[in-house]
């Protein structure tokens, strides 16, 4: 814990330099609200929902390949790694299924969450903003959210009425895999009705590598990494009525994704998603509350994991239907708040292509749950405070139906003892039904190079997690650090025995057997961030820093635990320029688990950028270049399963244009 206790004291000691300066520099900077948070706050309007917010042009330089990519240099973030394809955030060592991934507030409803080498399926290159919470709002999406959420906002379905079209289209072309894509969305109005259309497309060939593919063997091959190539195109169109009452309308989008996984064995996935959104708000519907909205959201989900000769293997399906009903209410007694409604029904499969076993059988599932999230000021204290019932029933073909019956709740205070300082604690419990995949898995799963086993016996798992944080919200120079320690009563993890096994689970194949397990297990850590300047004119910097440790409470460490880092970056903005460099150091990583046997290596990462805006008629034209691993290191994630044989890209500069009107 002696990088914890560094982080706070930087952190405490930047807040004593700064109190002894007299602020008047202080300037109003852009706030962009939280979508995902029930009173729809700015980012650092309260520590109760701590939250982070890519927009704008700071979404614009961090946008990668894979969500995971995007988010992975964000406070107390960091990312799984299966190649350029698939990557997925992870979230104060908390990954898979206790980190939930909306779109626009509703679940992508993909199976990212049940294996790193399966993608999230949305796409960062439309996103308008990114949000990232923790905390009370959490409940509002799902008492399996643990570790927190990642929603996604594209906007496809407008809310508001424009005055004459507006849209933007971007090109880019990356050298470190001849990666070339284009994007765009256009919204406009039509009387009352907005509309809204989207579109991406990306083609990237295998990825150079800066060493040797295999960790510390300088025999094996070098240069392009193979299957780490990817194809994806995605589209959207939504529309909506509008009025001075709210607003009703619907999209429908597509997603297409080939991407290699860039393994031993060189599978391809082959991912598809059709979605259907209906999406409504009533203002002032009944007396004493606010609004009134509707969700609902059907999605049909597939992917084929393709063998070496393209033929399909496992064939995963997931069709899922989600609604939700949400009433904010005005202040009552002091309390202001949302209650709702949420219902999911799912059909989940990962079936045999060859007429093996199946990696689990279909299963039908359905959860019904109520929420409450409400706050109040109790003297100068903000208090938060959150609730969540749930009720989730698993029945696989196979038989064996299990029940959850589940009780998540949070409380918290923040105290601002001073004008734009606060301190606060949050307390929460959060309950989660095993996955589907946790409780029936038999079969093997061929990307992955396993053979996985559930247990049917499972019981709910049961998180409970303390924080402490502070925060300076106020002027050119903030801050803001937070502790935490989350205790896991059953915590399921997938235990690798060392027993490799064939297709049919029998000794002596290839594929390592995978057995998910029960333990109860602590994951403390610390993080830390301070900021200068971060959207004015002139000079900005960033300091930050974060660590967490997993372990089992009976004797050793979670599997897959991020690196400790800390990370420096400097940006400079004047008129149309704007230009800016950013490095990370991640310690090396060698609290392993029991069945992992190689340390992860230390890496620096330096990136940069530079871009310079003009105005054309009515264009608003960016070109712009992005500088990626300049220092060209063998950056391996402790975070991946595929670290040994799968580096990051090597250096990378990518050029771009951005037109907006």
């Amino acid at each position: 814990m002696n990088l914890q206790r560094t982080l706070l004291a930087g952190a405490v000691l930047s807040a004593l330099s700064t109190l002894a300066q007299a602020q008047s520099a202080d300037t109003t900077l852009q706030q962009v609200v939280v979508t995902a948070s029930p009173f729809r706050t700015a980012e650092g309007d309260q520590i109760l929902t701590p939250a982070k917010i890519l927009s704008g042009d700071e979404l614009r330089d961090k946008v990668g390949s894979s969500l995971g990519e995007t988010l992975s240099q964000e406070l107390g973030v960091s990312a799984s790694a299966f190649g350029a394809g698939a990557s997925r955030p992870i979230i104060r060592g908390l990954e898979g299924p206790r980190v939930k991934m909306l779109e626009n507030g509703m679940s992508v409803s993909d199976v990212s969450g049940l294996s790193n080498d399966h993608a999230v399926a949305s796409d960062g290159a439309l996103a308008r903003q990114i949000e990232i919470l923790r905390g009370p709002a959490a409940l509002l999406y799902g008492s399996g959210a643990i570790g927190g959420l990642v929603n996604v906002v594209n906007e496809r379905i407008p809310t508001v009425l424009e005055p004459k079209p507006t849209g933007q289209v971007e090109a880019r072309y990356g050298t470190v895999d001849r990666g070339r894509s284009l994007s765009g969305s256009v919204d406009a109005a039509f009387g009352q009705i907005a509309v809204h259309v989207d579109g991406n497309v990306r083609h990237a060939d295998d990825y150079k590598i800066p060493g040797n593919r295999v960790l510390d063997d300088a025999s094996s091959a070098s240069g392009r990494l193979p299957h780490s190539d990817t194809r994806e195109n995605a589209a959207g169109f939504g529309g909506s009525y509008i009025g001075n009452w709210g607003h009703i309308g619907a999209s429908v989008s597509t997603l297409n994704n080939l991407y290699g996984i860039p393994s031993n064995e060189g599978s391809k996935i082959d991912q598809k998603q059709t979605r259907y959104d209906i999406d409504s708000m009533v203002k002032a519907p009944f007396k004493n509350f606010e609004t009134f909205k509707f969700k609902l959201g059907y999605t049909n989900y597939e992917h084929a994991e393709l063998g070496g000769d393209n033929q399909p293997l496992v064939l995963f399906k997931n069709h899922a239907l989600e609604s939700r009903w949400e009433l904010t209410h005005k202040r009552l007694a002091g309390w202001h708040g949302t209650l709702g409604l949420q219902t999911d029904n799912t059909r989940f499969s990962a079936l045999s292509a060859e007429g093996g076993p199946d990696t689990l059988p279909v299963t039908h599932s359905t959860s019904t749950a109520g929420f409450l999230v409400e706050e109040t000021d109790v003297g100068p204290v903000r208090v938060s405070a959150g609730a969540r019932l749930e009720s989730v029933k698993r029945e696989p073909v196979t038989g064996l139906d299990r029940s959850f019956h589940l009780a998540s709740y949070s409380v918290g205070g923040l105290w601002p003892f001073k004008p734009g300082y606060g301190v606060g604690a949050t307390v929460s419990v959060a309950q989660r039904a095993p996955a589907a995949e946790e409780l029936y898995s038999g079969g093997p799963h061929d990307a992955t190079v396993t053979f996985d086993v559930g247990n049917p016996d499972f019981r709910k798992e049961t998180s409970r997690n303390i924080e402490l944080s502070a925060q300076k919200t106020t002027g050119l120079v903030r801050w803001k650090a937070n502790v935490y320690e989350n205790h896991a009563k059953d915590f399921v993890f997938g235990h690798i025995t060392g027993k490799l096994v064939d297709e049919d689970g029998n000794p002596g194949g290839e594929l390592r057997e995978r057995i998910f397990e029960q333990a109860p297990a602590t994951i403390r850590g610390a993080e830390a961030e301070l900021t200068y300047n971060q959207t004015g004119q002139g000079w900005s910097g960033r300091l930050f820093g974060d660590t967490s440790r997993g372990k089992l409470d009976n004797g050793g460490n979670l599997p897959l635990q991020p690196a400790s880092r800390l990370g420096l970056s400097a940006g400079y903005r004047n008129g149309g320029w704007r230009a800016g460099a950013s490095i990370v150091h991640a310690q090396a990583q060698d609290r392993l688990a029991s069945f992992e046997t190689t340390p992860t290596p230390s890496y620096k990462q330096l990136n940069a950028n530079l871009s310079y805006t003009q105005q054309l008629g009515q264009y608003n034209l960016t070109w712009f270049l992005l500088a990626k691993n300049l220092l060209n290191e063998d950056i391996r994630l402790s975070t991946s399963v595929l670290k040994d044989v799968s580096p990051l890209p090597g250096r990378n500069f990518v050029f771009g244009v951005r037109a907006q009107f």
